[in-house]
């Protein structure tokens, strides 16, 4: 595993025992699927025979159920009306131990309910809402306030989903930022609307493209536009940081500082986007809240969001598939750097022509022990990209006599491929790597330093055109032909 998803595989092991606010609309998402086999004699609309339906928390609810599908309890604050919606609401959230609602019943609001109508091959029809988007009254506002403070002087992290109907007026923002700010805790906030000020002081906030050009009033047709927007917005509003959801181009993270991060989509197999935003949110917010960095906890929110939007209906991550996903991630990343010498060739040959300083070194790898990984690591210190030449299992078989190697071509070149410090990995089927090193004509040459200079394959063909070579220092280390005789004894 490369160190990068290392790092960000370790990080989920920090949202254990964390506690979240989570404030926002509360909806119900219902999902309505059925045939279609024709046309309406009464309109030209489809007749949908219904076969299933399904609800599940929306809008806020779907922030604090995501957030509670990673393994963190939750605090909700929202509005529900008394109606039959409100009541499913109630229901839905009693089935979530870790989460601990927070609602206020208003007789005179009407809970809002979005109708998603499809095909059973999936195909989107059509979308009816029941809704009430009028402010919080002053009453509603004081009751959740009482709680409100309180919850928030013993969470994490403070979470704001505003999908415009009413629960996070100006005046309840505040009150929920100013207490965050005064505890020290972060808050993220998926805003709505064009006024950002409404969110100031907050950590970080999460437009869409098309929500940051209205806030920012300006276009964000190109990746400069969208970066002077946030940082416009980061100004205007007195905001920490703006991550941007770019549905399939990914994301951008814009910091106060300066920073910007561009962040390419995780999932290329879009099946539906619905609730990506709220999983977006309860990720990010779940990893500041362990203490995350923004820019890793934005990685793992993008990492998380690339499996929702491959799921129908408004899905969950839990942290052990986040945790799966970036293992494979970055095993298909690994997979991507076994090549063959023509294309290593090729490559190596564009990096030449961007500046980079070419190294290679070759071996057999076959059981990867400490002095491997210095050799390789010493490689990569004296180059800008580094080849590994790999015996493959015929010519380690007439190198090293029989039942080796222990390890398959594909299992030494997958794991040789998955360092940080090995950026391509070209196995060769003769016995030294004296053909692939004229083939690749790299700038450096390592070995170890139990290599006299005279006994490295291909030391003056690289010296003759000006490379240079390099003795790596050994590391204290067992071979792996004395692992595998120790084994044998035992």
């Amino acid at each position: 595993m490369t160190q990068d998803a290392a790092d960000l595989t370790t990080h989920l092991g920090r949202f254990k025992g964390r506690r979240l606010v989570c404030i926002g609309d509360v909806m119900v998402d219902r999902f309505i699927y059925g045939d279609v086999r024709r046309i309406s004699p009464e309109a030209p609309v489809p007749v949908v025979r219904i076969t299933n339906e399904s609800s599940q928390l929306g809008g806020a609810g779907n922030v604090a159920r995501n957030a509670s599908a990673l393994g963190v309890s939750v605090a909700f604050f929202s509005v529900i009306g008394s109606d039959r919606a409100g009541r499913e609401v109630t229901g839905l959230l009693s089935e979530l131990e870790t989460i601990e609602p927070f609602l206020r019943v208003n007789a005179d609001r009407e809970t809002t309910i979005k109708n998603r109508f499809f095909s059973t091959n999936g195909h989107h029809l059509l979308r009816a809402d029941r809704e009430t988007a009028t402010p919080l009254t002053a009453a509603d506002e004081a009751d959740l306030a009482k709680a409100l403070t309180r919850e928030i002087a013993s969470a994490d992290a403070v979470l704001l989903s505003d999908y415009g109907k009413g629960v996070v007026t100006e005046s309840f923002a505040r009150i929920a930022i100013d207490a965050a700010k005064e505890a020290g805790k972060p808050v993220v906030v998926d805003p709505k609307g064009t006024d950002f000020t409404l969110y100031s002081g907050a950590t970080v906030v999460t437009p869409n493209r098309a929500e940051l050009a209205l806030a920012a009033g300006q276009a964000v047709e190109t990746d400069d536009d969208l970066v002077a927007a946030a940082q416009a917005l980061l100004a205007s509003a007195n905001l920490g940081a703006v991550l941007v959801t770019r549905s399939a181009e990914g994301m951008t993270l814009v910091q106060k500082d300066g920073q910007v991060d561009h962040l390419n989509a995780e999932s290329h197999e879009v099946a539906d986007v619905t609730g990506a935003g709220d999983t977006v949110v309860a990720t990010l917010g779940t990893a500041l809240a362990g203490g995350v960095g923004l820019l890793d906890s934005a990685r793992l929110a993008n990492a998380a969001a690339g499996l929702v939007v491959r799921r129908r209906g408004t899905a969950v991550v839990s942290a052990r598939e986040l945790a799966a996903a970036l293992l494979r991630r970055d095993l298909t990343a690994a997979e991507a750097k076994v090549t063959d010498a023509t294309t290593a060739s090729a490559r190596a040959s564009l990096w030449r022509s961007e500046g980079n300083v070419i190294g290679f070194t070759n071996g057999c790898f076959d059981l990867l022990h400490p002095g491997h990984v210095s050799l390789l690591g010493q490689a990569k210190s004296a180059c800008d990209k580094l080849i590994v030449g790999l015996n493959s299992d015929v010519s380690v078989g007439r190198l090293k006599g029989p039942g080796r190697p222990v390890q398959s071509e594909t299992s030494r070149a997958t794991v040789l491929a998955s360092m940080e410090s090995v950026d391509l990995v070209v196995v060769f089927a003769e016995d030294t790597p004296l053909e692939l090193i004229e083939t690749l004509r790299p700038d450096i040459l390592v070995k170890g330093a139990d290599y006299a200079k005279t006994d490295i394959v291909g030391a003056d063909i690289v010296e003759a055109y000006g490379g240079k070579i390099i003795r790596a220092d050994l590391v204290d280390s067992v071979s792996t032909t004395a692992t595998i005789a120790s084994l044998k004894e035992g």
